[in-house]
């Protein structure tokens, strides 16, 4: 479903990136893991369509997304991708719907139905009473289960998160950990998490080790 060929990455004379090959199959839940500077994040955002890798090739559902130009790249990721963040970046003048929905208005799909799909993902995540309330008005982990519920608005092929536990304290970090796996279940959606925390880690189906710019481990979870 998704796959890596080759990925170099060079920053000036830093090279970020060394040669990354990777397959990930629809449904799987994988983590990234390794010390700050291994690579991590600039990887994510090479698969993400954040950033262009200076050479190799990534695929996802067939289509070599490296070679698109820059306004395919951003249908394409619009369509296809999603991202999770440590920070859940919701626009504060907008309600919980209204965030949820903005992916979707970008993409030009109708209101009606957008608005209809947003409700019945907030409602999934337990947020059925907070849909009209502004970010401000919402906890931490209310905030970030409506990032997840934008994510998912598109029916997004995969989705990228980037420690989006590490702002959340213990008891909502682990209820966010077991939502990923819940909308695996449900949707059979493909994640791709960096992450610190060890739980979460080794609750995936896989956890991949970054070092200087490699995989240097690809093993099964727990």
């Amino acid at each position: 479903m998704l796959i890596a060929k080759n990925i170099k990455k060079n920053y000036g004379n830093l090279q970020v990136l060394k040669g990354i090959d990777l397959e990930i199959s629809q449904g799987e839940i994988i983590s990234i893991v390794g010390a700050s500077g291994a690579g991590k994040t600039t990887l994510l955002q090479i698969l993400g369509t954040l950033d262009r890798a200076d050479s190799g090739e990534v695929f996802l559902d067939n289509i070599n997304y490296n070679s698109l130009k820059d306004k395919e790249l951003a249908r394409f990721r619009n369509e296809k991708i999603s991202f999770i963040f440590q920070f859940h970046n919701l626009m504060p003048e907008f309600t919980a719907l209204e965030n949820v929905c903005i992916p979707a208005w970008i993409g030009g799909k109708k209101n009606t139905e957008i608005t209809q799909k947003a409700e019945e993902i907030l409602t999934m995540l337990g947020l059925k009473d907070r849909i009209k309330h502004f970010p401000s008005q919402l906890s931490g982990g209310e905030q970030q289960r409506v990032a997840v519920a934008r994510a998912l608005i598109n029916s997004p092929a995969v989705i990228f998160a980037d420690e989006p536990s590490g702002n959340l304290d213990s008891k909502n970090a682990e209820e966010l950990h077991q939502m990923f796996f819940e909308l695996r279940k449900q949707f059979n959606q493909t994640f791709v998490i960096i992450t610190h925390n060890e739980q979460l880690a080794n609750m995936a189906d896989r956890k991949l080790v970054m070092q200087d710019g490699q995989i240097i481990l690809n093993s099964d979870g727990i």
